[in-house]
């Protein structure tokens, strides 16, 4: 049967058309002839994997805060690259050419935390961050430093006032030889973290809501940590005051060569708040100010190089950390300061500590189940990317 003349062209079209499409799925199948170069951001792979080691139970205390709600976002996924064909000449390998897939956060991250430093993260890249060569008598990176932290004259805000001296230090001591056994190549040092100007939630007689601790309180920590041959850290939780203001007031203490400088920023209330219900914050110009004072009595009491630790757990918690100097005379530490089970403290240090790279870090582990529920293994600490090299037990 003969079709008419007017249907003709419209059946070869499609007929054309249908040729076309077989054409391209037959093509569709054959590798691309496009070659797409990639990044490999790798670290040191010579540093050798620790074996896991859970922290002692120890007795301490729930830290009085407000408890961080910022949502952790995981960074969009790269595009996956176009496959592409591998000749002789070509300088990377069949398996750096795999796209990798970006490691997750959250309770289900488990092994491939991008936290820890074997997942392939590019914020591996970053560290460890390019600054001054340590000077002589520098602290860091050569030896971990293990603190405890908290108040004599409180049993409520952490493991250094809660037990008595004597089994305090005792287990100061086993801390210690812990980690310098889990991790031989960088010694752990002791160290007692005293809170001497404790943020309060009314204003006191300054005005201020904050309280300064005696002398003799003081003299007495040094001591402890004198009879272990360890450091003192003294912290400040400036209320409603500020560092010009208090830093003096502590001068006496820190012209000790064995005594080194902690700030808080949840307690510091620049916009008039009351410290406990909301979290202060510190900016980069803040930070800086005690570093130069602590290297301004470097300089003129001829003193080993001090350490400046600032504690964070939320991102505006700090501000403006690109803006931080670095100075040889001051070493400083962003210590990652949350509480959680280890999946959340895993991202709050990727978020606020690993993305943001200052100098050193520290890692603060909570000695209460309801705190860190569990306790992070030292192993697993170890594991993150950048190693901590202060750990301070609450």
């Amino acid at each position: 049967m003969r079709l008419p003349d007017l249907a003709r062209p419209l059946i070869l079209s499609t007929l054309t058309l249908c040729f076309a499409c077989a054409d391209n799925v037959q093509r569709a199948g054959e590798p691309s002839v496009t070659s797409q170069g990639t990044v490999s951001l790798s670290r040191d792979a010579s540093r050798p994997r620790v074996p896991a080691d859970t922290v002692d139970s120890l007795v301490a205390v729930r830290r009085a805060t407000v408890m961080d709600t910022t949502p952790i976002r995981a960074r969009p996924a790269p595009p996956v690259p176009v496959r592409s064909r591998v000749t002789s000449d070509s300088t990377a390998s069949r398996d750096s050419a795999k796209p990798k897939v970006p490691a997750p956060l959250g309770p289900r991250s488990g092994d491939r935390h991008p936290a820890f430093g074997d997942t392939g993260s590019p914020l591996d890249s970053l560290w460890p961050v390019k600054g001054p060569a340590p000077l002589p008598g520098s602290i860091l990176p050569a030896k971990r430093i293990v603190a405890f932290y908290g108040n004599p004259k409180s049993r409520r805000m952490g493991i250094l006032g809660e037990l008595d001296p004597d089994v305090m230090l005792r287990k100061l001591d086993a801390e210690v030889a812990a980690w310098t056994r889990i991790d031989p190549s960088t010694p752990a040092i002791p160290a007692l973290h005293v809170i001497v100007l404790v943020a309060d939630g009314f204003p006191g007689p300054s005005g201020k809501y904050r309280t300064r601790h005696d002398s003799a309180m003081i003299e007495k920590v040094y001591g402890w940590a004198r009879s272990r041959n360890g450091l003192m850290f003294v912290d400040l939780q400036v209320g409603q005051s500020t560092l010009q203001a208090e830093l003096p007031w502590i001068e006496k203490f820190l012209v000790r060569p064995d005594v080194h400088l902690a700030i808080d920023p949840e307690f510091s209330m620049k916009g008039g708040g009351i410290p406990g219900r909301r979290i202060g914050t510190y900016d980069a110009a803040d930070i800086n100010y005690a570093s130069r004072y602590l290297a301004s009595l470097v300089d003129r009491y001829k003193l080993p190089p001090k350490i400046l630790v600032v504690h964070r757990f939320t991102p505006k918690g700090v501000t403006n950390t690109r803006e931080i100097r670095l100075d040889p005379r001051v070493q400083i530490v962003m210590d990652m300061d949350g509480f959680g089970p280890p999946w959340m403290k895993r991202d709050t240090y990727w978020r606020d500590i690993k993305s943001e790279p200052v100098q050193f870090t520290g890692w603060k582990q909570f000695t209460k189940r309801r705190n860190d529920q569990p306790p992070t293994p030292r192993g697993d600490i170890l594991r993150l990317w950048p190693r901590p090299l202060y750990i301070q037990l609450q």
